[in-house]
């Protein structure tokens, strides 16, 4: 019987992924909705993002006609306003606070989850679902957890890790056990029209990477130039405004130094950017801390993990321990490059679990 396993809520972002797993669901029994989350303030610059990014126009569009070919309804739900104050919003505030922020994982968490599974469970939907690569199993001690996909190159456990148990538990993730190239056969075989259609790269609301020409258009401020320093201090050039940088960066910087030289630290209270030789440091500490698969970390010495620094990091191993109230320490074995605030320190276990995280603050 149709729907015998519950209503479930497919995000449909018009992209591939997200279409298999509708598709996957109704096969296994569910009753699909398919929900296009419109999530683009209405301002004039972003109009080009809107109409081809993620959750755009065009994408409304291809998922409505796979929804048609599924045979599942399929509706626009707004959620601009959401998607501004704390998705776009914390993305600008972080970056002229010289930190380097993930707004992907602000979005699944707040705007993805937390305000799609509100309206899902408003219409007496049982679960939502998306097209990640991850799988939602019960760890030992019952709690539930996000474990990598054996699909390595596609695993997105890292940007979804700051997820609730009370999400997860509403939360089906169908795609997980597939790879990308088995996805797009099953989408190919069901005559889905995304099934070669390419995956996004960027950001969505900043699709050609200038993450800096979008934060001056978003406020109406011009860019504010200083000066390039090194670790004494000493001025070595001008640069283009904090906006432009991120640590670790190398390329892009305009400075003949006759050797390598790198973003170490930017200051926004004095609006300067320290270069310097590559920065390697073995411990990281992270806050706005979230606990998945653990309800709490150990304390010092803590536990071993797998940690990753940064979305497509390969993680490295380290101890973890719960360091303050709102803290985490990660102490790795070996040093790491570029660690930048405002990006997320992940930890998982010997078996690929996710224990939890923080926002990474030096």
């Amino acid at each position: 019987m149709a729907g015998a396993k519950g209503k479930v809520v497919v995000g449909m972002s018009g992209g591939v992924d997200s279409s298999v797993a509708a598709l996957l669901l109704k096969k296994k029994g569910y009753d699909v909705i398919g929900v296009t989350m419109d999530i683009w303030p209405q301002s004039g610059f972003l109009t080009e993002s809107a109409e081809n990014g993620c959750c755009g126009f065009a994408a409304a569009q291809d998922a409505k006609a796979v929804a048609a070919i599924i045979n599942i309804p399929h509706y626009v739900m707004n959620f601009r306003d959401v998607f501004e104050k704390t998705v776009i919003s914390d993305f600008v505030s972080e970056y002229k606070r010289g930190r380097t922020p993930n707004p992907c994982i602000v979005c699944n968490r707040l705007v993805k989850w937390q305000a799609l599974l509100n309206k899902a469970m408003a219409i007496g939907a049982d679960y939502i679902a998306t097209g990640h690569y991850a799988s939602i199993e019960r760890y030992p001690n019952g709690r539930y957890a996000l474990r990598s996909s054996p699909s390595n190159q596609k695993d997105q456990t890292y940007a979804l890790y700051s997820l609730t148990q009370d999400q997860l538990a509403h939360t089906l993730m169908p795609v997980g056990e597939y790879n990308k190239e088995e996805i797009r056969r099953i989408a190919e075989e069901a005559g889905l029209p995304v099934s070669h259609k390419p995956d996004s790269q960027d950001i969505c609301f900043v699709p050609d990477g200038d993450y800096a020409a979008f934060i001056r258009h978003y406020t109406n401020q011009p860019d504010q130039p200083g000066h390039f320093v090194n670790v004494k201090g000493e001025i070595l050039g001008s640069h283009k405004g904090i906006t432009h940088y991120t640590v670790g960066q190398r390329k892009g910087l305009g400075l003949s130094m006759g050797k390598p030289v790198y973003v170490r630290e930017i200051r926004p209270d004095t609006n300067e950017v320290v270069i310097g030789e590559d920065k390697t440091q073995n411990t990281v500490i992270a806050r706005s801390i979230s606990m998945m698969a653990v309800q709490e970390f150990d304390k010092e010495p803590g536990q071993r993990v797998t940690a990753k620094i940064r979305y497509n990091h390969k993680g490295a191993a380290g101890y973890a321990f719960r360091s303050g109230e709102d803290e985490l320490t990660c102490v790795f074995d070996e040093p790491q490059r570029a660690v930048t605030p405002g990006q997320s320190l992940v930890l998982y276990d010997d078996d690929g679990y996710v224990l939890g995280g923080g926002i990474i603050e030096l």
